[in-house]
């Protein structure tokens, strides 16, 4: 079976559990053509992203070949064409700007649905309820074939409506949520009968990978965080318990992995608090630094305000190491106080209570978190078997 698979940007460092999806279907038999809208960055840390990027097809080139593709869609299936552009005026707010999105989505469309006639895909499955999925749905009413698409959050439960996750889902063969908290959500927009073809495939990780990886990581760092330094990640409220831990005498070091545009911000706050020799912003890395830095650290911090089910979380306690984070989304179907701590989103005080308590849990306690949190990840979100359950939809599809 050929399927395909559709992401906005890929790869990046954001979406290796979408690479490992893709490596689980193909280690089936299965084939996969990959597509991305627009082409992942140059600078790739991890080996691995950087030939995935080499067997994908970028859809968002040449543009005057993109117009092209309409104008030969629109001779020989005029109703099929007619079918997608109705499509797009439910999934794009009604304004010039929005007809030049639609056009852009309806030209994707058209150079993916070439594209899969030619390699004979039977099934496109897309990542992220946003534009990919609005891409995905309308190759599907072009060429006939079935789609389905993951929504991860929280992007797509800000604005179901404006994104038309009912009409999205309604065209679809199936959903895939990745937590249950997710799956509720898709649930509260589309009718009682459409529930059944909304279902839970969790984001995994390669254990074997993350066993062997033989990283770097920065000595001298009591916690790491590994995220993209965004605002929903919630890093400032990290820099202020960093605050409230100093002022009662404890002065832990923080390493955080990733990059993004809260750089400067964080940087500046931290000299503003005080806090500014206890920070280290290590930028992106690969995956076997990360594992590394996620090692020597005796917790990851994830003080994230909104999310999905973080796969961090994941990498984090499969090397054993406990995790603190938020009570958001689906978090807690995965953390608890047997492998980390859990704390309100947005409060400092509860953050800095906890790193508190993860400086102040002896070694073996910790080493106990950190093998239940590995049991927990072996058990839900080992990438191989995940990648089969998904699979399985795609066949039944």
């Amino acid at each position: 079976m050929n399927i395909a698979y559709l992401v906005n940007r890929y790869p990046t460092v954001s979406h290796t559990f979408v690479r490992r999806e893709i490596a689980g279907i193909e280690a089936e038999g299965h084939q996969v053509t990959r597509f991305s809208i627009r082409a992942g960055p140059d600078d790739l840390p991890d080996p691995a992203d950087r030939a995935e990027r080499d067997r994908t097809i970028v859809v968002l080139q040449r543009p005057l070949s993109l117009l092209l593709g309409i104008g030969r869609h629109l001779l020989s299936r005029p109703d099929r064409v007619l079918a997608a552009w109705r499509a797009s005026g439910t999934m794009v707010p009604r304004s010039i700007k929005g007809i030049v999105t639609r056009t852009a989505y309806l030209a994707e469309a058209c150079r993916i649905a070439d594209a899969m006639a030619a390699a004979g895909v039977r099934h496109l499955h897309a990542h992220f309820g946003t534009n990919p999925a609005a891409v995905a749905r309308m190759t599907h009413l072009l060429s006939g074939v079935p789609y389905s698409f993951t929504v991860h959050g929280p992007d797509e439960f800000d604005e179901p409506r404006q994104l038309d996750l009912a009409g999205k889902i309604a065209d679809a063969k199936f959903v895939v949520a990745i937590s249950d908290y997710g799956r509720s959500q898709l649930c509260r927009w589309v009718e009682v009968d459409r529930w059944p073809r909304i279902v839970v495939v969790r984001c995994g990780v390669d254990l074997s990978a993350i066993d062997r990886a033989d990283g770097q990581a920065t000595p001298g760092h009591d916690f790491c965080a590994v995220a993209r330094l965004a605002p929903q990640k919630g890093l400032p409220i990290l820099i202020e318990a960093l605050g409230i831990l100093r002022r009662s005498g404890l002065s832990p070091r923080v390493a955080i992995v990733g990059d993004g545009p809260l750089r400067t911000t964080l940087e500046r706050e931290a000299a503003r608090i005080g806090v500014g020799d206890q920070l280290t912003l290590l930028g992106s890395r690969g995956g076997a630094d990360v594992a590394a830095q996620l090692r020597a650290a005796k917790a990851m911090v994830l003080p994230s305000f909104a999310e999905g089910l973080p796969v961090v979380l994941m990498e984090s306690l499969a090397v054993g190491t406990p995790v603190v984070t938020t009570a958001v989304a689906g978090i807690p179907e995965l953390v608890d106080a047997g492998c980390g701590w859990v704390v309100p989103a947005g409060s400092a005080q509860a953050l800095a209570d906890a790193m508190a308590a993860a400086l102040a849990t002896a070694p073996e306690r910790l080493a106990d978190m950190g093998a239940e949190g590995r049991r927990r990840v072996e058990r839900a979100h080992d990438a191989r078997e995940n990648a089969r359950a998904l699979l399985a939809h795609m066949v039944a599809a």
